[in-house]
């Protein structure tokens, strides 16, 4: 079999025997277009590669000399159809397994890391000099230490601190500035006995990143510091051993009342019973019928049965004012359910896919993957050849998932109805049978609906069914049947409620917490709790998770079609930019002087104790700060960019950072705010630089430069490295 080998130095080999070797300029040349497989480059960004903005006269005609070598090359190797030249350019088309760089990344994902960087001879293209290999080279070597450090953190969990020391010096002493790898040293240094060593060693990394950066360690490592100095029992490997394994459950309430509702027993039957051997089983149906509440009740029956976890992901194909949560940013969600550290996910949907399926083999998990928007939306998010079970809901059938077993929920017959709506109700829907029908009908045998107007007459003891049923009526001349009952709920709250429901509307995140509904409302947090709880009560809010409040989308639907905006949307900005400020200063104390700029908030906002409580803040209104940035008032961008770049940057979340960093340029560029739009430039170079997208590395970079410098900023000077590395 040919074998390319990019790790180390750049050769083929066939069958372990080397190939006749070929000059530097062409190995380059090759080594681009693998490390670039099944892309279409062209000869111009060929030229680029190897010679950046000082090509020579003859650089194309050394292109052509060198593309001529290496299909020599490979036909000796009987591959002359590895390589194709396109319209565009050629194209790379190597097999799998046929690339070190390729196989390194898969057994990374995978887990098996030993083997992962045994793939390793040298440095990264060692023997080849071009003007993309220095950045190529930066940052495979950065994902060859990341793998190290946490096959390093595999052996300290498993009490191999003793051995690792040796190579965990070497590499620090490699390495000075890796804050993960001097926190791995300082670990082991300490299980070892060694608790002067282990300090010496954190009190010369402070140094290091003193002297070099001007920064102070992160949260993480004082934390281990600090543990050190007093010995704490948590850092010693008997204590790790004898914690009890974490459960990853993470699915909703279940609603208490579901198992006596026997229009959907047979459903839970068939999932719990016929589906044993099932590993994707999908539940359709239109909205409002049902689907979730039938597959969260389901995983309960079944969770004895998957006793490393239970996951639950809303995908939010049919969340007014959001887009969908695409595969990425889904997978990232769910390694985290799993307990996979934020920095061990890996950047890329394939590289988390592969990832993902490799933590699920030899495990017995059960995923609910709720309101998928179509079978391309949760294909990559299924499991591999493992035991775990996933059920699906999408308003559409999902026919185009292969082997996945399908369930398509309908509305309730009804008998089923009637013993829905007789459960919440009691004896008063026995004493009106005719009045149930005509209601039942209003709600259109929805079990939301039903549930909602059979709720609201469970606290209307004086109202009859017949009262309830004219009232739906009254409605119809304006809503049809779903949204009489949403009305008719909306019309039963007080005027207070009404004002919160409708401003609730406006919010384009997905869910709240009583915090963000006091900013949106402008009134205290104790008066806002008070509401969203009487609203929970209503059945117009969900509570997914304690002290977080969402609708059903149906009710959101609603909800936004009578909102009118305030300046609450603005109000709400406002408060994530001052709350994010204070989650900073926790979290990253050495840059409060970069927030000085923030100005002070015109009302007081919640404390926020630790740098815990900050990032458990941050992790949770992510998404809501980003959504209300993309669909609230474009003020303040620039400001809550400036504040939350730390933590976007430092936990990965760079597709948040990408959008928040372009809505900021567009922005700036309307304003003809030149500061601020190199700042953006910046940031989008230096994030698309963490993704391994050079060629937009080098785009923005640019730009944000010739602000700078025009502007006289001093992070010309760090701009100018990156573009370096970005070749």
């Amino acid at each position: 079999m040919l074998r390319f080998t990019l790790l180390g130095p750049v050769r083929m080999t066939v069958d372990g025997a080397p190939l006749p070797d070929i000059a530097p300029r062409h190995r380059a040349v090759l080594a681009y277009l693998l490390l670039n497989a099944d892309r279409v480059i062209s000869i111009e960004r060929l030229i680029d590669a190897m010679w950046g903005h000082d090509r020579p006269d003859t650089a194309r005609s050394q292109i052509h000399a060198s593309i001529t070598v290496i299909r020599k090359a490979l036909r000796a190797a009987g591959a002359v159809q590895l390589l194709e030249t396109r319209a565009g350019g050629y194209v790379a088309r190597p097999e799998p397994g046929q690339v070190d760089t390729g196989e390194f990344t898969e057994l990374v994902a995978a887990g098996a890391l030993r083997e992962a960087l045994d793939l390793w001879h040298g440095e990264a293209l060692e023997d080849v000099h071009a003007y993309y290999v220095c950045g190529v080279r930066e940052l495979w070597n950065d994902r060859r230490l990341s793998a190290y450090e946490r096959l390093a953190e595999e052996g300290l969990a498993a009490g191999r601190h003793d051995d690792l020391l040796d190579e965990l010096a070497a590499q620090v002493g490699a390495n000075p500035l890796r804050e993960r790898l001097n926190g791995h040293l300082v670990l082991a240094l300490h299980r070892s006995g060694r608790q002067a060593d282990a300090l010496a060693a954190a009190r010369a990394y402070r140094t290091a990143l003193a002297e070099e950066q001007g920064l102070d360690p992160g949260h993480a490592f004082v934390e281990l510091e600090r543990a050190v100095l007093v010995d704490d029992p948590s850092l010693r490997p008997a204590a790790e051993a004898s914690a009890p394994a974490r459960r990853s459950t993470f699915l909703p309430y279940d609603i208490p009342d579901f198992s006596d509702l026997s229009g959907r027993v047979a459903e839970v039957e068939r999932l719990v019973g016929e589906r044993r051997g099932a590993a994707v089983v999908t539940i359709d149906g239109m909205a409002g019928i049902g689907k979730t509440t039938l597959a969260v009740h389901a995983a309960h029956r079944m969770a004895g049965r998957y006793p490393d976890g239970q996951l639950f992901i809303d995908l939010g194909a049919h969340t007014a004012g959001r887009e969908p949560v695409d595969a990425a940013a889904a997978l990232e969600a769910l390694l985290r359910q799993l307990g996979v550290p934020a920095e061990s996910i890996p950047v890329t949907p394939a590289e988390r896919g592969a990832l993902w399926r490799a933590e699920l083999a030899g495990r017995r998990v059960l995923a609910v993957l709720d309101d998928a928007a179509d079978a391309e939306h949760v294909r990559p998010l299924l499991p591999g050849h493992s035991d775990t079970l996933v059920l699906v809901t999408s308003r559409r059938r999902l026919v185009e998932l292969d082997g996945a077993h399908a369930l398509s929920v309908e509305v309730l017959d009804e008998e089923e109805a009637t013993e829905l709506f007789g459960r919440i109700v009691g004896e008063r829907a026995r004493r009106e049978p005719e009045a149930v029908g005509e209601t039942l009908r209003l709600c259109g045998y929805l079990p939301l609906a039903i549930r909602i107007a059979a709720a609201r007459l469970q606290h209307r003891p004086r109202w009859t069914v017949a009262y309830l049923a004219e009232r739906l009526r009254d409605h119809r001349r304006l809503l049809d049947g779903v949204s009489a009952a949403f009305a008719l709920s909306y019309e039963q709250l007080d005027e207070r409620e009404r004002h919160m429901f409708r401003l609730l509307g406006l919010v384009p995140g997905r869910d709240i917490d009583a915090y963000g509904a006091a900013a949106l409302a402008g009134i205290p947090e104790e008066e806002a709790e008070d509401l969203l709880e009487s609203l929970l009560d209503a059945h117009m809010l969900l509570q997914l998770e304690p002290g977080r409040y969402t609708f059903h989308d149906l009710l959101r639907e609603h909800a936004r079609s009578i909102a009118e905006d305030d300046g609450a949307v603005m109000r709400l900005l406002a408060y994530y930019l001052h709350r994010s400020r204070a989650a900073m200063d926790r979290l990253f104390p050495y840059g409060v002087a970069e927030r000085e700029g923030v100005p002070q908030p015109a009302t007081p906002v919640p404390p926020v104790r630790d740098a815990v409580e900050a990032l458990a803040w941050l992790d949770a209104e992510r998404a809501n700060i980003i959504a209300t940035a993309v669909h609230g008032p474009e003020i303040c961008l620039s400001l809550l960019s400036l504040v939350i770049r730390p933590y976007l940057d430092r936990y990965a979340h760079h597709d948040d950072a990408l959008t928040l960093y372009t809505l900021v340029l567009q922005r700036s560029r309307t304003l003809g705010d030149r500061e601020v739009q190199a700042r953006a430039l910046a940031d989008l170079a230096w994030t698309h630089w963490r993704l391994g997208d050079h060629d937009q590395v080098d785009e923005h970079g640019r730009l944000a430069l010739a602000l700078y410098e025009e502007l006289g900023v001093p992070e010309a000077g760090e701009l100018r490295v990156l573009l370096e590395y970005a070749g």
